[in-house]
């Protein structure tokens, strides 16, 4: 299957493009807008919430003729119980969003169980708004004896809420349901021990020597472990009894050699455990060793609803192996393919908005330098640019010409015009500074569109215009863009105030190429170079 990025409505993709029985592992993190910051991708240079994301379920979470084509599907489909329970949800909670979003989500859920394997597993995340109703969901979908754990994981150690006055406690958790398709889903716990603290192995091995901390541990075998004639013979004068010791003589020698076997006062041998042998603690379905992504944490790249790649990588190994093929339907800034991508699995993503696609496609370009995936839905080459622009939907190209240099959508929600304000881009060290960018994907372009643009940054008091445009532009823009005079910035190189860029070149260079004095970090923030792809990521304990 190799490695698929899919830019669309995953519902159509789970039914065009992924096979039955074709998944061994799915992870899910779908959005519900209860909360108006869980759906935004961007924050403005002040911090004000970005329209862009939440524009993009603006339809779909609302009982509308959408909710009721897929609640009608759900009925007529071939899941009795998944029917049965979700008209009984309707029945109590009536048309509303929330019913508007359970309707979406058991559609799309039992095609997820379509794609899984016999063998595979499936991992819903959510916040408390809804996790009760899907989790009835999912005891349809995929059989109540499937269902395997309610993981709770600490999120936050300050939750909101919690405040002088605020009659609720705080929250600070979230739900991952934990399901199987079969009984034969494997679960790998060995692979997801927790290593000890500094602070548990000092009282695990509270003993020192020459080597280091060691404990106390036998070396041969109990009575209760039955006899075991060829593991009974003579080291150093000593014979055990009947059950014998528990290695044979050259594991025992090589024992001895490493200053891991001693002899107590009455004669008899025992081992020295060693803290670098410790597996670490089987972990239960409370995770709290993993923490959030902080403001300064090193792989945050300025999308709100992050998860760190350390919870992703348990969950890929713990339940699918080298080779498989993971599948995420709302991959959003693309935590769970990189993951997937660092520790040798196949991945497919699936995201509805032209800017998680960028993300996730810068994200993995930069983590992982000669990576090789398929995007789908998105134009590949210039050509694929002009029908895409050919085809009449002005606002889907502009979302995609903007996703190209990491822009923040300027004004594309349905309420008024957009000024002259297609997309904003924030620089400087304390996010002073601002960019206006203006999208034009006609055939006919000329110089007045670029005293447009200086004119929209005048009155807005922007620093920088960017005009993005499909056609190259004629010589009389060149030259007015020039006559616009350098823009600086304290501290750095002034950079020209107005720029021309076609959307050929930033198909090539993507924000590279844009000339800003020290670009925010927070928008598109470069992802750190994984230096062993293959190897598993330590939590930081």
């Amino acid at each position: 299957m190799a490695n698929h990025l899919y830019y669309g409505d995953n519902l159509a993709v789970l039914r065009e493009s992924i096979r039955d029985e074709s998944v061994d592992l799915i992870y899910l993190d779908p959005p519900f807008n209860s909360n108006a910051s869980y759906n935004v991708l961007f924050k403005g240079g002040d911090g004000a919430q970005s329209a862009a994301q939440i524009e993009a379920f603006d339809d779909t979470w609302h009982w509308n003729d959408s909710a009721e084509e897929a609640f009608g599907e759900v009925m007529r489909g071939g899941n009795a119980a998944a029917s049965t329970m979700l008209r009984a949800i309707r029945s109590f909670l009536g048309d509303n969003d929330m019913m508007a979003y359970l309707a979406m989500m058991a559609v799309r859920l039992i095609e997820l169980h379509r794609v899984l394997k016999p063998t595979g597993s499936l991992y819903l995340h959510c916040d408390p708004t809804a996790s009760h109703y899907l989790k009835i969901l999912l005891d349809a979908v995929f059989g109540a004896t499937n269902y395997r754990n309610e993981i709770v994981w600490l999120r936050s150690r300050n939750p909101k809420g919690s405040q002088h006055g605020v009659k609720q406690l705080g929250k600070s958790t979230d739900t991952i349901f934990y399901f199987v398709k079969s009984a034969s889903a494997p679960l790998y716990r060995e692979r997801i021990m927790r290593p000890l603290t500094s602070t548990e192995i000092e009282e695990k091995y509270a003993f020192v020597d020459e080597v280091g901390r060691w404990d106390d541990g036998p070396v041969m075998r109990s009575g209760s472990m039955g006899d075991r004639e060829n593991l009974v013979y003579e080291y150093k004068g000593f014979t055990p009894g009947p059950a014998g010791w528990r290695m044979e003589i050259e594991k025992l020698k090589e024992l001895d050699r490493k200053g891991n076997l001693y002899w107590t006062s009455t004669g008899r041998p025992r081992r020295k455990l060693r803290p670098e042998d410790d597996k670490g603690t089987t972990i239960s379905n409370y995770w709290d060793d993993i923490p959030p992504l902080n403001s300064q944490a090193k792989e945050r790249l300025g999308y709100p609803t992050q998860k760190p790649v350390a919870l992703l990588e348990r969950i890929l190994n713990a339940s699918s192996n080298p080779g498989d093929v993971v599948l995420d339907p709302f991959c959003g800034c693309g935590t769970t393919v990189h993951a997937a991508q660092k520790l040798g699995r196949q991945w497919v993503g699936i995201d509805v908005t032209h800017l998680a696609i960028g993300l996730i496609e810068k994200r993995l370009r930069d983590a992982f330098p000669g990576v090789e995936f398929t995007t789908h839905g998105v134009p590949q080459d210039i050509g694929g640019a002009r029908e895409l622009a050919a085809r009449g939907k002005y606002h889907e190209f502009e979302k995609w010409a903007l996703s190209l240099i990491a822009a923040q959508p300027g004004n594309l929600s349905k309420k008024g015009a957009d000024k002259g304000i297609d997309g904003n881009l924030w620089f400087g060290a304390k996010s002073e500074g601002r960019a206006i960018v203006s999208v034009k994907a006609g055939g006919n372009v000329g110089v007045g569109m670029v005293r447009d643009l200086r004119g929209v940054i005048e009155r807005e008091g922007a620093g920088v215009g960017i005009l993005l445009t499909l056609t190259e532009p004629t010589r009389p823009m060149l030259t007015e863009a020039a006559g616009a005079g350098q823009y600086e910035l304290p501290g750095f190189a002034p950079v020209p105030r107005l720029q021309i860029v076609t959307v050929e070149e930033a198909m090539r260079l993507r924000d590279r190429a844009l000339r800003l004095p020290a670009r925010r970090d927070d928008a598109f923030k470069r992802a750190v170079v994984e230096k062993d792809p293959g190897a598993q990521g330590r939590l930081d304990l």
